[in-house]
């Protein structure tokens, strides 16, 4: 990737989730539309990638903070322990 390519793929490490996500969709759906024309579609396709990553890095660091509560034999909570997602 080239360096002006890098530099208008950072502006992704500041957005939430949500707007990863929103921008992730639009793109999808203009590659969908086969409207764009090819070297649009490619840096489309490019920051598409780059969304993804960063979209999958978010959900990572999410799952790594969610704890599951554990229950005494009385069903009483009594502590945490961390989420098994495997």
């Amino acid at each position: 990737m080239s360096a002006a390519k890098a530099d208008a793929h950072k502006d992704i490490e500041k957005l939430s989730f949500e707007e990863a996500l929103a921008q992730l969709e639009k793109i999808v759906s203009q590659l969908e539309s086969g409207s764009a024309e090819l070297e649009k579609s490619i840096d489309l396709y490019e920051r598409g990638t780059a969304l993804k990553a960063h979209c999958e890095a978010r959900l990572k660091a999410a799952e790594a903070k969610i704890e599951k509560i554990s229950l005494s034999a009385s069903g009483e909570p009594s502590g945490t322990e961390p989420l098994d997602v495997g």
